[in-house]
């Protein structure tokens, strides 16, 4: 568990100390709002432990922890999310527990609470942002007495490949030019998510999942479960109609080597990601971090076959 805090921590830059208050871990001081939202429940307040980082005008999408201050996951089925602009009302979304790993259940509808031993589950919430700055955010999980605060940096335009942008038409390796062994760290290898690459799928017009992540390499469950997650979504779709793709991270797929040259062109700030391109080669989906059987498959049939 240590390790996943730690991990989402440092993709998006933050701190995973929770010893000190919220306000101290954001850097900056908190809206009125803000503290009247943690005032009137009483119960402890954490900073939330970020997934995400990349956020931009439009919807965005939400992925934190909710951590006691003794390093338990708070796992209640969902949270109520509260944020807003720095001097704008605060709206209201709701956050619910997504699986990390190939599992196909959200929580939204358990009723009794649940625990695991390691971090198997993030909160995964929708905030619309209709204009660059800074955001701040309040998640109060149902049933629980904590509440976790957190800020998001929003920008004109996303870090990533925005949706509705032109794919970058990456020469990544696939089976054809490569044994499975040097292209994946998967394994056993993920043989059935390398048989075509980036720019292949765009010039043959067929709509894809693409995802970039290191089996080997990630420091927790976060980024191998994904690519597991990518895999279990493709036996669901006729590959005629839907490819997928795995993209590694490194040079030579050695964290020495830094970023490769396929991820570079996709300007990824972090990892993993997983994006949707439909058959003109236009980003219709994407996710930044976990994201779980049921999310991944729900976007396949909405973004990619039913505009088809």
């Amino acid at each position: 568990m240590a390790a996943l805090i730690g991990l989402l921590a440092a993709c998006v830059g933050g701190s995973s100390d929770q010893e000190s208050s919220p306000a101290a871990q954001t850097g900056a001081r908190m809206p009125p709002w803000v503290k009247k939202a943690l005032t009137a429940k009483g119960g402890p307040d954490v900073a939330a432990t970020m997934g995400s980082s990349d956020f931009a005008v439009g919807d965005n999408r939400l992925v934190f922890l909710v951590v006691r201050e003794n390093g338990a996951l708070v796992q209640a089925p969902t949270a109520t999310v509260e944020y807003a602009g720095e001097g704008g009302a605060p709206r209201t979304a709701k956050a619910i527990l997504q699986p990390l790993g190939a599992h196909e259940h959200a929580h939204e509808n358990e009723v009794e609470p649940h625990d695991h031993l390691d971090a198997t589950d993030v909160y995964v919430a929708h905030l619309q942002a209709p204009e660059p700055g800074r955001y701040w955010f309040v998640a109060d999980p149902a049933g629980e007495k904590i509440q976790a605060v957190g800020t998001l940096e929003v920008q004109k335009q996303s870090i990533s490949p925005a949706l509705g942008a032109k794919a970058p038409a990456s020469d990544n390796p696939a089976l054809a030019s490569a044994p499975a062994r040097d292209i994946t760290t998967a394994r056993p290898p993920d043989t059935e998510l390398l048989r075509y690459s980036i720019a292949n799928s765009i010039q043959a017009q067929v709509p894809f999942v693409v995802v970039f992540a290191t089996p080997e390499f990630c420091v927790s469950r976060v980024c191998g479960p994904t690519v597991e997650v990518v895999e279990k979504v493709a036996k669901k779709f006729d590959r005629g109609r839907v490819r997928f793709i795995h993209v590694e991270i490194y040079k030579d797929n050695d964290p020495k080597k830094g970023f490769n040259r396929w991820v570079q062109e996709w300007n990824l700030p972090t990892e993993p990601w997983v994006f949707l391109v439909d058959g003109a080669g236009l980003i219709r989906g994407k996710f930044e971090g976990a994201v779980s059987v049921v999310e991944l498959e729900r976007a396949v049939r909405k973004d990619l076959l039913a505009a088809s």
